[in-house]
């Protein structure tokens, strides 16, 4: 639920600076590390933005992979969590480039 209210927040604040009245539709990116249950969120979401300029915002959710940086075999890898072996060589050494993401990418506004 805090997540949601940390998001209506930003949103009310951007409405201020960008001039809009009422948000239609929310897209966030949440990358698969950050541990964020997207049925909950989307519940929450519902019951965070009554009586706010959100109220009644389509929340689509663009899930993104987890991806690493194998620094003993210098390749790219795919991970799942965050203690992922590397796919390639089996090793532990691994640096997370991509999946701990949860931002607002686009807002559809009036």
């Amino acid at each position: 639920m805090s997540i949601c209210e940390g998001i209506i927040q930003v949103l009310e604040d951007q409405a201020v600076s960008q001039q809009y009245q009422r948000v239609k539709t929310i897209w966030l990116e949440i990358g698969t590390l950050a541990m964020v249950e997207t049925d909950a969120l989307r519940f929450c979401f519902e019951a965070v933005t009554r009586h706010t300029l959100a109220e009644g915002a389509r929340l689509e959710i663009v899930e993104l992979p987890g991806q690493a940086w194998c620094l003993q075999c210098a390749e790219p890898v795919s991970i799942t969590t965050r203690f992922d072996a590397c796919s390639e060589c089996g090793s532990y050494q691994l640096q997370v480039t991509q999946g701990e993401e949860l931002r607002i990418k686009e807002l559809e506004v009036e």
